[in-house]
């Protein structure tokens, strides 16, 4: 189950983000704001302001809160305050409620206890949710906007002046920024969004990128279905494109129900392999039949196969009649159809009732992308499968001996890896989770790269393949250094590794407790010679072996990631562009200066900008694009992609 926290002040737009993010993904939504508005609703309703008090009647009036984000509901009692709690009086009194400690308690538990009923998911608002309420949320965000768009926002919510909207926010904000404890914290590991020059739909837009970048919305499942030996684990190895699931001519090979993650289009999915279903099952196929009707239940698609050479049968008829009191979108695959002539006598599937057949040779591949792009169109956005937990998955990448699997146990308090003096003691990447710096992270040991991959053999060999494997599912790469030794060719080409792999980078100088000062002299002109090109890497000098400045990678690995996911407004870029054009035009190409149009950030993980020009654009000047890039909008610690796009006049 994902938790996505948003926190901020009042009218940064949390209440309608909030809501269309929720709808989009089909989760829940809960207002903690709601809440303390209907605690104070109470209190005004009763006249009564002490905690005590208050508790006494919380206790005669449960509060119970809807969390259906097309219309979410707070009852008091059997009362429907939804529209009441938002006067102005309980505006007015609410930050008082909301400081007593007694009522934060009782309702931190109920939020606690709504965020724990949801089954797929929930967007949680309102303030020091990532902090307090849901600390361990995979995604939190921190939603801000100047106070004149956010007194504009609420203004037309409530149908009240603006400068009384602003006046009464102002005083909130300070009352809430002069607690001991302030709502208005924002998390360490938020990721800030400023919504003043967004429109609803941009910001909704933005968050939704996240929640993608970090996969923790859920994927969709298409269940393979049909009588046993019809082809359903050929096609699914023909989708995945590697032999996974087990095939052979005798029917009823598979029996569990299987799942393989599948890419195709730009658009990931799970593939469900589930064993033959009969209609009158004995033995064995008892339980095989069964776990067949489970798959259909879980999954978001139904794809059902029937042998194109042998035609319907009566027990294809029998599991139609099941697969449409499912109500799910369905596919209908003819397989083994080899040829036009197949094709042709394969057109009588249609009195199956399930709409056009598809026509696939599992076995020869024919149709099969038609086919993959057919049931990528009948996927939901979002599925019922869950592949992550949220945690941000970091790569521990060097060459032997350098120190990588100390600084893991170093980070965790205590021996999670083998650590030895002979270089090349890990040689499978290890996942561990590990609570640092305020979070969990989960740290992927490596491996030491030796060689090329190509030229590696054997156990290095695959060792590498493993590391480069870890690299790609890793969002931040550790690449850690001999600080006691000079850079190495093999430093050199491990940086250059995650530079293309697109990967957040920390280079960790670690044994520095073996440098002196001579060493620190030279290590400053290697640094200077060597590292110019990743000059934008977070550095950070440790020592694993005593655990010296080990606390300094937490906030390098945030700073990191937050740039690796950071977004540029196009507004803000396109100024920024315009003035570094008018001071510093495009060189003169070929007799003619390219004229450089507008630019657009075109993603994230890492930042992607494209330039729309007339004209090609020289390298360096691309490069020099960068540069300011970084001097106006940061970017530490991730690679910055800029393309040019040549556009001609319209």
């Amino acid at each position: 189950m994902i938790v996505v926290a948003i926190d901020g002040p009042s009218g940064a737009g949390k209440s309608s983000t909030s809501k269309l993010v929720a709808q989009r993904a089909g989760w829940n939504y809960l207002d903690t704001g709601a809440l303390y508005r209907a605690v104070a609703w109470l209190a005004l309703r009763e006249n009564i302001s002490s905690a005590e008090d208050i508790l006494a009647a919380l206790s005669d009036n449960t509060i119970h809160f809807i969390a259906d984000p097309k219309d979410p509901k707070v009852f008091v009692g059997d009362v429907d305050v939804s529209t009441d709690i938002r006067s102005e009086k309980v505006t007015e009194s609410v930050s008082a409620i909301s400081a007593l400690p007694e009522i934060r308690a009782t309702l931190l538990s109920l939020q606690r206890r709504l965020i724990n009923s949801a089954e797929r998911g929930i967007v949680v608002e309102g303030r020091d949710i990532g902090t307090v309420v849901a600390p361990d949320a995979p995604l939190k965000i921190y939603l801000q906007a100047d106070i004149a768009a956010r007194a504009a926002r609420r203004s037309s919510e409530i149908a009240a002046p603006v400068s009384s909207v602003s006046e009464s926010l102002n005083q909130r904000d300070e009352i809430d920024s002069n607690r001991a404890v302030s709502p208005l914290a924002k998390a360490s590991d938020a990721v800030l969004i400023d919504s003043t020059e967004l429109d609803l739909e941009e910001t909704v837009e933005r968050v939704w990128e996240l929640l993608k970048e970090r996969s923790l919305l859920g994927l969709p499942i298409v269940a393979i279905l049909g009588r046993p030996n019809v082809g359903k684990s050929t096609l699914i190895n023909r989708f995945i494109g590697r032999r996974e699931a087990i095939v052979e001519d005798t029917p009823g090979v598979t029996r569990d129900r299987v799942q393989y993650e599948c890419e195709w289009g730009g658009r990931r999915f799970i593939i469900m392999d589930t064993g033959g279903w009969e209609s009158k099952p004995d033995g064995i196929s008892v339980q095989v039949s069964a776990s067949a009707e489970l798959a259909m239940q879980e999954a978001d698609v139904l794809a059902f196969v029937v042998d194109a050479h042998v035609g319907a049968l009566d027990e294809d008829d029998i599991l139609v009649q099941e697969l449409r009191k499912i109500k799910k979108p369905m596919v209908l695959i003819a397989n083994k159809v080899d040829s036009d002539v197949d094709e042709a006598d394969a057109h009588a599937l249609w009195n199956l009732g399930l709409g056009e057949p598809r026509f696939v040779s599992a076995l020869h591949g024919r149709g099969s992308g038609d086919l993959l792009d057919y049931i990528v169109r009948e996927m939901p956005e979002v599925g019922g499968a869950q592949t992550q937990d949220g945690y941000r998955k970091i790569a521990l990448i060097g060459r032997p001996n350098v120190g990588k699997s100390s600084l893991l146990n170093a980070l965790a308090g205590e021996n999670r890896s083998i650590v030895d003096e002979v270089a090349g003691t890990t040689r499978d990447p290890v996942d561990e989770l590990i609570e640092f710096g305020g979070s969990i992270w989960r740290f992927i040991d490596t491996a030491g790269l030796r060689k090329r991959a190509n030229q590696a053999s054997g156990t290095d060999y695959y060792a590498t393949l493993r590391t480069q494997s870890a690299l790609e599912r890793c969002e931040c790469a550790v690449v850690v250094l001999d600080a006691s030794l000079p850079i190495s060719e093999q430093d050199l080409r491990v940086i250059t590794m995650v530079e293309e792999a697109g990967k957040a980078m920390v280079i960790v100088m670690n044994k520095w407790d073996l440098v002196d000062e001579d060493r620190r002299d030279q290590l400053d002109k290697e640094i200077d010679r060597h590292l110019d090109q990743v000059e934008w890497a977070q550095r950070v000098n440790v020592a694993a072996k005593t655990g010296w400045h080990r606390d300094r990678l937490a906030p390098a690995l945030r700073t990191a990631i937050d740039s690796w996911e950071r977004r540029v407004p196009t507004a803000k870029l396109n100024s920024f562009l315009g003035a570094l054009i008018g001071a510093t035009p495009p060189p003169v190409r070929g007799g003619k200066q390219p004229k450089i149009y507008y630019a657009t950030q075109a993603g994230i993980a890492p930042p992607k900008f494209v330039i729309f020009s007339s004209g090609w654009i020289e390298p360096s000047y691309r490069r020099f694009i960068e540069r300011r890039l970084r001097e106006e909008f940061g970017f530490p610690g991730t690679p910055v992609m800029v393309a040019i796009r040549v556009k001609e006049r319209d």
